[in-house]
């Protein structure tokens, strides 16, 4: 019997990214107890959770460090810090209430500054549509859901979910 170290370097190298993965479950900034609005620092922030994948400037002076899962995961966590660097709240992009905001009319980069990093974009030639997708929490059925928004021309047409069965091998095949 070969042990598990044993295996190579790429074998390894999947433990670790499976076990970081577990463990990253554990504590989200939304459930996070050290996340404290108006105490917490940004510099906090990013020293428990990395650095943001994208920072967007307030009109205020604050920011909001936008923490995204996609292409993989199903949050989009967007922390919120006042000119002073404290924190303000903290968001799930990919909650219901976020995706609600996403109305006909809307730019790319006001969804963007919404749901935060997309998980993938396709053009339909036929339709003239420009379709951005996101995985999103399943609801009762269990199946994984992606919320679709729908650009045409440069703003939004309108949104969609769509299901993705179980007898597709990976989350990211298409």
């Amino acid at each position: 019997m070969r042990e598990w170290t044993s295996l190579g370097p790429l074998a390894a190298t999947t433990v670790a990214v499976v076990a970081a993965a577990a463990l990253g479950g554990c504590a989200t900034p939304v459930k996070d107890e050290r996340m404290r609005p108006g105490t917490t620092t940004a510099a906090e922030v990013q020293q428990y959770y990395g650095p943001p994948t994208r920072v967007w400037p307030e009109a205020d002076g604050g920011q909001t460090l936008e923490y995204a899962t996609q292409p993989f995961g199903q949050t989009c966590y967007m922390v919120r810090v006042d000119a002073q660097g404290r924190l303000v709240q903290v968001t799930d992009g990919l909650s219901a209430a976020s995706r609600a905001r996403i109305v006909p009319g809307l730019t790319p980069e006001q969804v963007t500054r919404i749901l935060g990093q997309d998980r993938k974009r396709v053009f339909f030639k036929l339709s003239g549509e420009d379709v951005w997708d996101w995985n999103i929490a399943p609801e009762m059925n269990g199946y994984l859901l992606r919320f679709n928004v729908h650009f045409k021309q440069g703003v939004v047409v309108r949104t969609s979910q769509s299901v993705v069965y179980p007898d597709r091998r990976f989350l990211w095949d298409d």
